[in-house]
């Protein structure tokens, strides 16, 4: 299974996702453009997700940081999670059921807690 990132660019797909999320799993990987350890994290990500057991046709968001700051306030307060970047969220049920940042994101880990 090869990385299809979805570009989260607008607010209003957040609706969408907790929609999305009570047919199966949604992630969110927030990423800062300028952040060397979020460019190893997002590389580290793209090389597990061939070999993740995660359902097949996961939706993984992508959201630039830099460019939607204020997407990433509406996710932290949405889901009651802290921003962190980079930081990866998974979506289940409409509630944010995982989250990991920086070095600690590992697919393994999100497969584990997919309901």
């Amino acid at each position: 299974m090869a990385t299809s990132w979805l570009p989260l660019t607008q607010p209003d797909q957040l609706t969408d996702i907790v929609r999305e999320s009570h047919e199966h799993p949604v992630i969110i990987f927030k990423h800062s453009t300028t952040c060397s350890i979020s460019a190893t994290a997002k590389a580290k990500l793209e090389r597990q997700w061939p070999d993740a057991a995660l359902p097949e046709g996961t939706p993984l968001y992508y959201l630039d940081l830099l460019r939607f700051r204020p997407i990433s306030a509406q996710i932290a307060q949405e889901f009651g999670v802290q921003h962190e970047s980079p930081q990866l969220l998974l979506i289940q049920d409409g509630k944010c059921t995982y989250h990991a940042s920086h070095m600690g994101i590992r697919l393994a880990d999100v497969a584990e807690e997919v309901k």
